[in-house]
């Protein structure tokens, strides 16, 4: 939703990273040396997601398989109100998912506003590797996802349907006062401790080999329009990769991303030789110039590594971190922000 995760509760944060055995935090980006594993996702939970990335990058495997196992954790967790199972729904009451992925030949899938699957990276996979196309959207995805045997489910957990009825009272629809309302909201029923304050996930890696994989995926705006679809699931908005340069990916208010083309002016700017952190603040730029004076009302926060494995992230508003994984350990990085 626009605006509608912030960031993360310390208290969260620390729970989420002991998993990994390692808390570890830093203020500034670092590198790791080319050919070396790395991977990278957009906010602090996902340190559960880099875990299962890591599983295959750790032991010497392609980036791309490691960030499509990375996304379908928290596409798994019903206590995610941002992703997959447990998302949010619209205001019909119907969970949609969008998903993408790239690798490191340029080979992209993806699905939009797709129901009733828990892991729509999967099927944004086979939308690679099943067909000849690149986007699927409608009754048309869901056909092809069954066909591929994946199962129909509910995918509306009680406490986002509970959420959803509590919005239906007012059924008012301000992005920003919707948030605060559904945050206050959760936290008197303790609705999802861990991830109430985040967004999509969206992963970048470079394995041992220096090849680039990448891939987003989202349950979007709380009760947006149906049919609604953000920058999550285009291909140069909200995830690019070129194996020559690196990769960006994009979380926050889909329309804004989609406006400046996020995640492929991203990756350009590497080409032109700008380092991951200040590629992203010149996206962020755009989005602020184009907003003018209502630039402070939404969030947007970008992320993204080079072919030398530095890794770097800017957002509109404080509040913006994500995770890395590499062989140092992982660390949970606040961004840097416009305001």
């Amino acid at each position: 939703m626009i605006n509608r995760r912030k960031f993360i509760q310390a208290s969260a944060l620390g729970s989420t990273a002991l998993l990994l055995g390692r808390k570890l935090f830093a203020l500034a980006p670092t590198a790791v040396s080319k050919g070396r594993p790395i991977v990278v996702s957009t906010w602090a939970p996902n340190v559960k997601a880099n875990a299962a990335a890591w599983e295959i990058l750790g032991s010497g495997g392609r980036a791309f398989d490691a960030v499509v196992k990375g996304v379908q954790v928290p596409e798994a967790d019903p206590k995610d109100n941002s992703v997959g199972f447990g998302g949010l729904p619209d205001r019909d009451g119907k969970v949609t998912l969008d998903a993408c992925v790239m690798d490191e030949f340029g080979n992209c899938g993806a699905v939009m506003a797709l129901e009733h699957i828990m892991h729509p990276v999967l099927v944004a996979r086979a939308v690679i590797e099943k067909t000849p196309h690149v986007q699927l959207v409608g009754e048309g995805e869901l056909q092809f996802a069954l066909s591929m045997g994946f199962k129909k489910q509910n995918l509306l957990t009680p406490e986002s349907e509970r959420a959803w009825k509590q919005w239906l009272k007012t059924s008012q629809y301000d992005p920003n006062e919707t948030l605060r309302e559904l945050k206050k909201y959760m936290e008197r029923e303790s609705f999802f401790p861990e991830a109430v304050n985040h967004d999509t996930i969206g992963m970048v890696a470079m394995d041992t080999r220096g090849n680039f994989g990448g891939a987003c995926s989202t349950s979007g705006m709380a009760y947006k329009m149906h049919g609604r679809v953000g920058d999550s699931p285009i291909i140069g908005a909200g995830l690019f990769v070129d194996n020559a340069v690196g990769a960006a990916t994009a979380t926050g208010v889909g329309e804004e991303v989609v406006k400046i083309c996020g995640a492929h002016t991203i990756v350009e700017m590497m080409r032109q030789g700008h380092s991951p952190e200040k590629a992203c603040r010149e996206a962020v730029g755009r989005i602020v110039r184009n907003k003018k004076d209502k630039a402070n009302t939404v969030q947007v926060g970008f992320l993204a590594i080079n072919n030398r494995g530095e890794h770097g992230g800017f957002a509109i508003q404080k509040g913006f971190n994500y995770c890395v994984t590499s062989r140092r350990g992982t660390t949970v990085v606040n961004a840097r922000s416009w305001f």
